[in-house]
């Protein structure tokens, strides 16, 4: 590769990722340090993240935009829960305004990350494959990474291995990899699943011009889903009284604190929780629907996920026989469609694989800390935000229960900025967690669905006890990071430091 030998960049700060997380945390950034070199590094061609990669039908968010959105700019659109396309032109419109879009270098890929006490910073390897040149790779050193990759993987997907895969004579498709302009018009299509993805499709692919004959949604095992209106009426009768930005403000104080009491009292009274989803859904579908067959999870509510159907349109197009769900396992695909373990076949035209991500941390870049090899799966999180044995380093990891993922991000940014001014008023180099050695840890995620539990190893852990627990809600976090900046689990030190104790080892060795 060419570049290799070239004298490195430098910057300040690098942000990896310019989809929700990294465009936010920019902004923070930015407007906290005007006079820094900031450099947001971003591997796709387009803004966007997770709202630019995946196009299959119906994509959009699965939280609210007034809690998803961020704090700095109100969500002016009257779809509470929006579409992608719309996601993705406001996190343009902020870049924009914030003049963020300046600093984003599209084509670029972080292939490596190496750290030096000695010079604190870190030397990172850039692949740079822009559209119509040669590719190079070029280094690039800065005084501290703020990884907004997110946790899964952009180049694959996960589908497990179905028997009789090649027999199948229709197009087997993964959401994640959903082709441009693919007509399902007037086909039968069976959707594996029965996560966010899957619930997302069913109702997009049975309405439209191009609506398929039937759509069913085959799950092993069933899903909590719940009802939620696409249009949020308290929130437009604040924005009538209160204006744009204090109804903003408002809608999201009275939905972060609505999430925090509702998924609390499912957490704190399952059984009851259990007994009103079930009632709800009962509800919403047919007299006589086999509810306990396709819609009694074996968990308790909250301990995965929760699944959001603007308006009911999942239970809409069941209740005018669009669509259907089958519970059972697959025996095999078939010639003409899918056979289950109870000897029935669902006929289809084309399979939808809506069968989950492969989680990853920092897109899987190689980190070494002074020349050794770090495993990321052995960290232990500090804060949230941090992890141990790897200084300079943040990352955006949002929310996954009470509140929406976006929440996070802006306590994130926050909290980095005060740190970065507590490095360069006391001249520190460095911060980086140190754990204590066996501590106990426990899963990164609290969560027990199946695209958690397949990468846990692979992940970073969490502690069991503060300041190394990962905290579920944004009140609690928000007393957290607003309070004192370190402990005595953070340390701070300078390239002199470094210096020095290199001499000093010195000195024993020839002692010695």
């Amino acid at each position: 590769m060419a570049g290799n030998d070239a004298r490195p960049e430098a910057a300040d700060i690098v942000i990896i990722g310019a989809g929700v997380s990294g465009v936010g945390s920019a902004c923070y950034l930015r407007d906290a340090f005007p006079g820094k070199k900031i450099v947001v590094l971003e591997g796709r061609g387009r803004i966007g993240g997770t709202w630019d990669l995946f196009r299959y039908p119906g994509v959009r968010s699965d939280s609210e935009l007034h809690t998803y959105g961020y704090q700095f700019k109100p969500w002016s659109h009257e779809h509470a829960i929006a579409d992608g396309h719309l996601i993705r032109e406001y996190l343009e419109e902020t870049a924009a305004e914030h003049g963020v879009d300046d600093l984003i270098r599209y084509h670029h890929q972080v292939v490596s990350a190496d750290w030096s006490s000695a010079e604190g910073a870190w030397t990172l390897r850039v692949r740079v494959a822009v559209p119509g040149q040669k590719p190079k790779t070029v280094p690039l050193k800065t005084k501290w990474v703020y990884g907004a990759t997110g946790y899964y993987r952009y180049d694959e997907g996960f589908t497990p291995g179905f028997e009789g895969r090649e027999d199948f004579e229709g197009d087997i498709l993964h959401p994640q990899f959903w082709p441009e302009d693919y007509d399902y018009a007037d086909k039968k299509v069976v959707v594996i699943g029965s996560g966010a993805t899957a619930v997302t499709m069913v109702p997009a692919m049975t309405t439209g011009p191009r609506a398929a004959e039937h759509v069913t949604m085959l799950q092993r095992t069933p899903t909590y889903i719940m009802t939620l209106p696409r249009i949020d009426k308290i929130s437009q009768a604040l924005y009538r009284i209160l204006g744009l930005r204090r109804g903003y403000a408002a809608t999201r104080f009275k939905n972060v604190w609505r999430d925090f009491f509702f998924v609390g009292y499912l957490l704190k009274f399952p059984n009851s929780g259990r007994k009103l989803m079930r009632n709800l859904t009962k509800k919403a579908l047919p007299k006589g629907y086999a509810v306990d067959t396709h819609f009694n999870p074996p968990y308790k509510p909250w301990e995965q996920r929760l699944c959001m159907t603007p308006d009911g349109d999942f239970f809409k197009a069941i209740s005018a026989g669009k669509a259907s769900v089958a519970t059972d396992t697959i025996e095999r695909f078939t010639k003409s469609g899918v056979l289950l373990a109870s000897g029935e076949e669902i006929p289809a035209d084309v399979i939808v694989t809506a069968t989950g991500l492969n989680m990853r941390m920092f897109g899987g870049i190689p980190q070494t800390v002074d020349g050794r090899k770090l495993d990321v799966g052995s960290c232990v999180t500090y804060r949230g935000m941090l992890l141990s044995g790897l200084p300079n380093w943040s990352f955006a990891f949002g929310y996954t229960k009470y509140s929406s993922w976006t929440l996070k991000v802006g306590l994130t940014a926050q909290y980095v900025i005060r740190l970065i001014r507590h490095l360069d008023a006391h001249g520190y180099t460095k911060a980086m967690p140190v754990a204590e050695p066996g501590m106990a840890t426990e899963p990164l995620l609290d969560l027990n669905a199946g695209y958690v539990t397949r990468n846990a190893d692979s992940m970073p852990k969490q502690g069991t006890r503060l300041p190394w627990r990962m905290l579920t809600s944004y009140q609690a976090d928000k007393r957290l990071l607003n309070g004192p900046l370190y402990d005595e689990n953070l340390k701070f030190s300078s390239a002199s430091d470094q210096q020095a104790a290199r001499a000093a080892s010195s000195s024993k060795e020839q002692v010695r």
